[in-house]
């Protein structure tokens, strides 16, 4: 019975999400079609067809998730795990910061920056308003809003797709079953604010995690949300994921989740050549990015839709881009990909 009663109260709460979510889209866009009509994205209607698809899709991801926290892959307390009452703190900011994302959409300003950003400390393709968002990835006030700005993206969903990668990662790890679990290394690259590092915790409570990011103040807020965590912190490190300041061979699996899409080409692979580089001989490696043309054609509107509404400037390429290429070129084998919803994860290992 308990179990019935949980599987409800998560569902209920998935729900509540993608009605906040889309409630929250739907405002917004009526909203800036008043005050801010030059800066409307030109979007194509979603015909109802592809509308019921996209629900069916996210049924699916949803019962997936709750099977495999039910088989013991994750504990089902992670299916709750969000700060909700900091997040409602944080959601009138959200509302109030948007007269400035309308103001950059208008006059195409994708370089407005904090004033004080050391320009040379990072590439010129991160030195953007990715989204439109403010201060891009380089102030705590992104960095707070961000969590909350993605949730509302994906209806809810996202915590559900970054849970993808768990299983292909703990079955990537059963080559080292032998070793204690304490000895077992895991890199999150592009950790952002660590929410998937929550996510690894939760699926592997004795490994020990190590999340990389390039901005100081996406770590800063990762720090404040993994600190709530029991057990071992995660180490956080500033670096760049194309050459990352770890030794060769030094994990056991890398995990890298809605980072490829915001990197031009040559800067993906390098990121996947260094993964194989810090990976030991049968490592795994397990990516999570956007579905691309090639494996979601039927959503190929949506994908349309999300580059014109939000600055991503690498987006076209990505979306056919061969990452299955890309792997087996940095020298991965057993590659393998996947799709859930709107996210592809791709698995792949470093030969013995």
């Amino acid at each position: 019975m308990s179990e019935t009663l949980t599987k409800l109260a998560y569902r209920t709460m998935q729900q509540g999400k993608s009605l906040v979510g889309l409630a929250h889209k739907e405002a917004s866009t009526r909203l800036m079609g008043l005050l801010a009509p030059d800066g409307t994205p030109k979007t194509e209607p979603l015909p109802a067809e592809l509308l019921e698809q996209l629900r069916q899709s996210m049924e699916r991801l949803i019962e997936l998730d709750w099977q495999e926290a039910e088989q013991g892959l994750y504990p089902t307390s992670l299916l709750f795990d969000a700060p909700w009452l900091d997040w409602a703190r944080r959601y009138p900011l959200l509302w109030l910061d948007l007269p400035l994302t309308w103001r950059r959409r208008q006059e195409r300003n994708v370089r407005d920056l904090p004033r004080d950003v050391n320009r040379e400390a990072f590439p010129d393709y991160y030195l953007q308003n990715f989204h439109h968002q403010t201060d891009g990835y380089l102030s705590d006030h992104s960095a707070a809003l961000y969590d909350l700005g993605v949730e509302i993206l994906f209806n809810g969903s996202a915590e559900p797709m970054r849970r993808r990668i768990l299983r292909p990662l703990r079955r990537g790890l059963e080559a080292f079953a032998q070793r204690p679990a304490s000895s077992v290394r895991v890199l999150d690259v592009a950790t952002g604010t660590g929410r998937t590092l929550r996510q690894l915790r939760g699926a592997l409570p004795h490994a020990q995690l190590v999340g990389l990011d390039l901005s100081s103040a996406y770590l800063r807020q990762a720090n404040r949300w993994l600190s709530q965590l029991s057990g071992e912190l995660p180490q956080l490190v500033q670096g760049n994921g194309e050459a990352m300041p770890f030794a060769d061979g030094c994990f056991q699996a890398v995990s890298c989740v809605f980072l490829l899409h915001e990197l031009p080409a040559q800067a993906r692979q390098n990121v996947i050549n260094d993964a194989f580089r810090l990976l030991e001989p049968g490592g795994v490696l397990v990516l999570a990015d956007s579905v691309q043309l090639q494996d979601s054609p039927e959503f190929r509107l949506v994908m349309d839709n999300f580059r014109r509404i939000f600055h991503e400037p690498y987006y076209r390429d990505y979306l056919s881009d061969s990452i299955e290429a890309r792997l087996e070129q940095a020298g991965f084998g057993a590659v393998a990909a996947e799709s859930h919803f709107m996210t592809r994860i791709w698995t792949a290992r470093k030969p013995l």
